[in-house]
């Protein structure tokens, strides 16, 4: 259970992380989360909470269930899109280990099937 909580504790630091990058750039440079951005956030760090697949999924947007309000996916597809890539310049460490792990876990699932 423990890397159950930590998987979901670990997506709602990149997500939070990347919205955080989103509304900076897009619409708050201060630093701030914009009301519609913490919004997001607020909601998609809900999703992660109740998520029943945490287990077995690597990401949200690996997630064949998308559990995700239609106008809040879009939001978020929309996010990730944006700092996806910048990620690797803000939060290097993060982005290569985010992308480390997720392969990781879906070759383990792959080998399960």
């Amino acid at each position: 259970m423990k890397n159950t909580e930590d998987k979901r504790e670990r997506e709602k630091r990149i997500v939070s992380q990347m919205i955080t990058l989103y509304c900076k750039c897009k619409h708050h440079p201060s630093g701030r989360l914009c009301p519609e951005c913490a919004a997001l956030e607020e909601y998609a760090r809900q999703r992660s909470d109740r998520c029943p697949f945490m287990e077995t999924k690597t990401f949200c947007s690996n997630c064949k269930v998308h559990c995700y309000k239609p106008e809040m996916r879009e939001k978020i597809r929309e996010v990730m899109r944006f700092s996806g890539p910048r990620m690797l310049f803000v939060h290097p460490v993060m982005a290569i280990s985010h992308l480390i792990e997720s392969n990781k876990e879906k070759r383990q699932l792959e080998a399960a099937k």
